[in-house]
């Protein structure tokens, strides 16, 4: 699904090259207490109307009481599903909030180094800490525990060495470099050498007609 918010800030021929977030343990460690509550209510809802028949309200107030934990289970999880983590072709974006959006980005040029912590189950279960330290006002970027790091640090870097290599940021990642302009060869002195072979017998008057024309046609 097109996110509209992020390509409304994408620049003129900026390309997003990987979108990811958070790994999904933040999400499952924020719900499962309100998991819990919401399993809790209900369930002390349910005995206290069929043991209490006589006083309902007991357990509607039960039932009631579980839209707590539910509006702040969606909360949560629309944080989560919009806090995202972006490597475009000229910078690296992190993006933040339901609707107060809060935007943080770093130009790849003023990129100095990223560094990335993974711990034993972050490596077990694909997820680290992504430390990218600029030359702009902020200094250094911290995004913690975002999923496959390793994958969004070699993005990052390699959409970094192609605009410093290239020069082009609109051009894609795995363009290679332009080709040297072969030299233009020397067609009269070619000519003059295929006239010596001819003299010395090497080739026919045929073959060094057939050669000299194809050389005169490059010029």
């Amino acid at each position: 699904m097109t996110d509209t918010y992020l390509e409304s800030i994408l620049g003129e021929r900026e390309s997003i090259l990987l979108v990811t977030r958070q790994h999904w343990f933040v999400l499952f460690a924020a719900i499962v207490p309100e998991l819990a509550v919401i399993i809790g209510l209900a369930t002390l809802a349910t005995i206290a109307i069929t043991l209490l028949p006589t006083l309902p309200f007991i357990g509607i107030v039960g039932y009631c009481l579980i839209v707590i934990p539910v509006i702040s289970l969606i909360r949560d999880s629309l944080f989560y599903y919009n806090q995202k983590y972006i490597v475009t072709n000229r910078r690296v974006i992190q993006i933040s909030g339901v609707i107060n959006k809060n935007v943080i980005d770093s130009n790849l040029e003023k990129v100095n180094d990223v560094k990335m912590v993974q711990t034993f189950f972050g490596r077990l279960f694909n997820y680290g800490d992504i430390e990218i330290l600029t030359a702009s006002e902020l200094g250094a970027n911290l995004f913690r525990r975002i999923g496959d790091p390793k994958n969004f640090k070699t993005a990052m870097l390699n959409a970094k060495e192609k605009m410093e290599g290239y020069g082009n940021p609109s051009l894609p990642v795995n363009m290679p470099p332009a080709q040297p302009a072969q030299p233009r060869q020397d067609i009269p002195a070619l000519i003059e050498k295929l006239d010596q072979l001819r003299r010395n017998g090497i080739i026919s008057e045929e073959e060094f007609q057939r050669k000299k024309n194809e050389l005169l046609a490059k010029i």
